[in-house]
């Protein structure tokens, strides 16, 4: 005799929830009272990530916190950590760009303790989740590198940007769990999705010690494009794609004379 499907299971499997199961067991537990799972419930079945529904989301072993509106940090990002680990060591400065949720910074700060982190982002949303995410760290709200104190300039050991890449006569097409519930300015990255990159990599050269390396995710198709604009901006680039993270990161240094 088969057991019952739980029936919150069942309600998130027929709203499109390929992992129902595991998610109704997020849910339950993220309810302060058992009257709560109906309202969660009713916003997962609705369409809204679960990660907004719960408050968290999970990032390279880390449980960040993350509100409504805001980017959700996506695996494939964990390359980005992975490729800044071994250029940073205790006491270096990193600036997360376009944070969101400091998910990056987060990481980072973890495989490599001591390092001095600042942030920002455009979106109060985000910048307040980076803070709760990020403590200790200077967490700036504003427009890339703008944000940061000038002191900073010429100083900054390792950037990571992940910014919106994008084109954005795609974003119409993204899942609705992201053009519908994540702001639009951390999807769009403009005509051929590089918009955005292009202004980072126009600064990191002031920003970034000589030597120094900025890391940012990109889509496959715009890696020949990529490294043309940082050769433009008078630094040294590679891109990396990787099939286990399943995207593309652009790795550029600033030389050292």
């Amino acid at each position: 005799m088969s057991t019952p499907e739980d029936p919150l299971a069942a309600r998130l499997r027929a709203a499109g929830c390929v992992f129902a199961e595991r998610e109704a067991e997020l849910l339950r537990a993220a309810a302060s009272a058992p009257e709560d799972v109906e309202a969660l419930a009713a916003r997962r079945a609705a369409g809204e990530p679960l990660e907004h529904v719960l408050g968290w989301a999970a990032f390279s072993g880390l449980r960040l916190a993350v509100a409504p509106g805001v980017f959700v940090p996506r695996h494939r990002s964990e390359l980005l950590v992975a490729l800044a680990a071994p250029l940073l060591a205790p006491g270096d400065v990193l600036v997360d760009l376009c944070c969101g949720t400091g998910a990056l910074a987060a990481a980072l700060r973890v495989r490599v303790p001591g390092l001095l982190v600042h942030a920002a982002d455009v979106d109060p949303a985000a910048v307040r989740c980076a803070r709760a995410n990020l403590p200790g760290a200077d967490v700036h709200r504003g427009d890339l590198f703008a944000a940061l104190p000038a002191a900073l300039r010429g100083g900054v050991d390792v950037v990571v940007a992940n910014v919106p890449y994008v084109p954005s006569d795609r974003v119409a097409v993204l899942p609705p769990e992201a053009r519908e519930h994540e702001a639009r300015l951390a999807l769009d990255g403009g005509g051929d999705g590089l918009d955005v990159l292009r202004r980072v990599l126009a600064g990191a050269a002031t920003w970034l010690r000589p030597g120094g390396s900025l890391l940012a995710e990109v889509a496959g198709e715009q890696e020949a494009a990529a490294v043309r604009a940082a050769a433009g901006a008078g630094l040294e680039a590679r891109a990396v794609a990787d099939e286990e993270f399943e995207t593309t990161a652009l790795v550029v240094r600033r030389p050292a004379r």
